[in-house]
């Protein structure tokens, strides 16, 4: 078997643990994923782009810098807080008393916008003014709860799962949640397509989508 070169992904914060168990062989850059459409924007040599919304593809595609995009999964969003739990947070509700730190993804960056949904849908906007810090990605808002330097923040369920023991989790009403799909796409200026078609072809199928039910993503219908 010939062995092919390494594709360039890039990828949502929230994708870390999982992609490379889906595939290995290949190059990932994880970030927020409005941070690497503008990399993508600015030529920066990427192969595949998976995203966690369908808006920000949708946009790239508009643009003529990506293949059609495909939802491939979907997830949840959650409260955490640090495992000793200092605040003594218990709901989202207790996040609207003074001095709760909160921090949460800085708007444009998929998870902060659907942190601000979440909010608007429970009739929370006035948490906003407890905020913190703004985050550029879903992980940084995870390590600054896991590490006790802020007493609550919102993540993907399934970031959540891995920082098993270092924090807590509340539980947001499926009524109030948003729609969070995660669409992936082929970046035009690629010079692997076939590769890069294949590999999302791979995503759509029966083992990765095995492998991401297993990290705690939704069926992507």
């Amino acid at each position: 078997m010939i062995k092919t070169a390494a594709l360039t992904v890039f990828a949502a914060a929230s994708l870390t643990n999982t992609f490379p168990k889906i595939d290995s062989h290949e190059r990932y850059s994880f970030n927020g994923s409005n941070a690497l459409a503008a990399q993508i924007r600015q030529g920066a040599p990427a192969d595949v782009f998976a995203s966690a919304n369908t808006s920000i593809p949708q946009q790239l595609y508009a643009e003529g810098l990506v293949e059609k995009p495909v939802v491939f999964t979907r997830n949840a969003l959650i409260l955490v807080v640090p495992k000793s739990n200092p605040a003594n947070i218990h709901s989202v509700y207790d996040l609207q008393r003074p001095g709760v730190k909160l921090v949460v993804a800085a708007p444009g960056v998929p998870v902060g916008d659907y942190t601000r949904i979440v909010l608007h849908n429970l009739g929370l906007d006035d948490v906003l003014s407890n905020v913190a810090s703004n985050e550029t990605d879903v992980r940084e808002v995870l390590a600054k709860v896991a590490l006790g330097e802020a007493d609550a923040g919102f993540v993907y369920t399934t970031d959540a799962r891995t920082v098993r023991g270092k924090v807590a989790t509340i539980g947001i009403r499926w009524s109030a949640q948003p729609i969070v799909k995660y669409a992936v796409a082929v970046v035009k200026s690629s010079v692997h397509k076939v590769a890069a078609r294949a590999f999302v072809q791979r995503l759509l199928g029966k083992t990765a989508q095995r492998k991401l039910l297993a990290d705690g993503f939704l069926p992507r219908k």
